[in-house]
């Protein structure tokens, strides 16, 4: 931990002039991750993750402003082409970004070109780090993040798209602010990726939403990192009364990736949707956490988590479901849903439920096993081979949750991912 302190204290000397806001936040944020320490699994919310890997390589700090590479064109979609930003290294690369599709009046760039009055407004209001060292971190190191406000009543037709780009051997911090004001309809995708399948890199990400009355806001979050990259994250949602909001958080990537989704339903008549798929092999280790926090009537939240493990790979799924005194008519589904291709894969799956209100319609549940022999066998019986009928059924499991996805381009690249990762054909 120590490293990080004195990485701290470094950076912050050659720091160019920033708001006292910001020089407070900093401050306070290393000094709660100084009393909090590095996680270990002594921390019951650790038990199942060892996050001491970390500590193990020389990350470098990033360069205060991002460093030249090649081209991302292998990591955009068309349907964003003039509605993305990029980062590299958590600082912005206005040569790789577009904005010129987004609407006027709507707020799409990075924290060092905004109004920093909206930046301070938001910034660390949703993501609180006195229990969470990992967002303590984020907020005393990051510089740079992407921000986006959309204004009352606006509707964004084309998908906004940030791209985090990690080098090797780096340590990042990227960090996103999103606001949907009342009325206003958006699609954000947020997706990371690294240069190389041998980078070894460290991405600890924040983002921060939230959706005002009547907001309606889909979420794509793609971790689809270099599978020897540390990833942690933290996603802290806010939703006001009648807002929608969809989460769809796919995680491929990373030695150990771990993903915080923490979503407050603070009003009444919102529907709050959080699904995810993990793909894991080898023997990567990818642990989700997700909170769905009831705390008004008739609201109605749904989960559906699904993991595909295979090799020696290993899972983790916790996700609890709260129903506040007073959150009556709460209607609140969760499940979780392992598929187990090796016999050396494992998982460790808790969902939970915590309701202190009546008249609520809630449920949980986890399932964990292997493909179902006689399905394989009906396949068969029908002419196909095994490894085809295997492929067809690790496929549709999956599928379940990349159908959801509405942007072509990202359920098309999803679908590829998925087969060549698990090194299966269909047809």
């Amino acid at each position: 931990m120590n490293q990080f302190l004195a990485a701290f204290a470094e950076v912050e000397s050659k720091r160019d002039a920033a708001p006292a806001w910001r020089k407070h936040l900093r401050a306070n944020a290393i000094a709660q991750f100084e009393r909090l320490g590095f996680p270990t699994t002594r921390n019951e919310e650790w038990k199942y993750t060892n996050v001491s890997p970390i500590l193990k390589p020389e990350f470098r700090l990033p360069a205060a402003r991002a460093r030249a590479i090649a081209n991302v064109d292998s990591f955009t979609y068309p349907e964003s082409r003039h509605s993305q930003l990029v980062f590299v290294n958590g600082n912005y690369a206005p040569e790789f970004s577009d904005t010129s599709g987004i609407p006027a009046g709507v707020t799409v760039t990075n924290f060092r070109e905004a109004d920093q009055k909206l930046v301070s407004s938001y910034f660390a209001t949703q993501a609180g780090y006195d229990n969470n060292a990992f967002a303590a971190l984020n907020t005393a190191f990051a510089d740079d993040g992407a921000i986006i406000l959309i204004p009352r009543g606006k509707i964004i037709e084309a998908p906004i798209h940030l791209l985090f780009v990690t080098e090797n051997n780096v340590i990042s911090h990227p960090r996103v602010l999103l606001v949907a004001e009342e009325g206003a309809i958006a699609t954000v995708i947020e997706s990371y990726v690294s240069l190389g399948d041998e980078d070894v890199y460290f991405t600890n990400a924040v983002t921060e939403v939230i959706t005002k009355q009547d907001a309606n806001i889909t979420h794509y979050r793609l971790q689809g990192e270099s599978p020897k990259a540390f990833h942690i994250a933290t996603t802290a949602v806010q939703q006001e009364s009648k807002s929608i909001y969809a989460s769809y958080a796919i995680a491929i990537g990373g030695v150990i990736a771990r993903h915080d989704l923490n979503v407050k339903l603070e009003g009444e008549h919102i529907e709050s949707t959080i699904d995810g798929l993990y793909v894991a092999t080898g023997k990567q280790h990818i642990d989700n956490h997700t909170t769905m926090d009831h705390a008004y009537p008739h609201c109605n939240s749904f989960q559906l988590y699904k993991g595909i493990l295979d090799d020696k790979a290993r899972a983790v799924f916790n996700g609890k479901v709260f129903v506040r005194e007073g959150a009556v008519l709460t209607d609140a589904k969760q499940l979780n849903k392992n598929l187990l291709l090796s016999s050396d894969a494992h998982v460790d799956t808790k969902p939970q439920l915590e309701i202190y209100a009546d008249d609520v319609k809630c449920s949980h549940g986890a399932t964990v096993g292997q493909l179902e022999e006689d399905e394989l066998f009906y396949l068969r019986s029908r002419g196909l081979k095994p490894e085809t009928a295997r492929s067809l059924l690790t496929y549709g499991f999956a599928e379940d949750i990349i159908s959801k996805i509405k942007v072509e381009s990202v359920r098309k690249q999803l679908d590829e991912v998925v087969l060549n990762k698990l090194h299966q054909e269909i047809g």
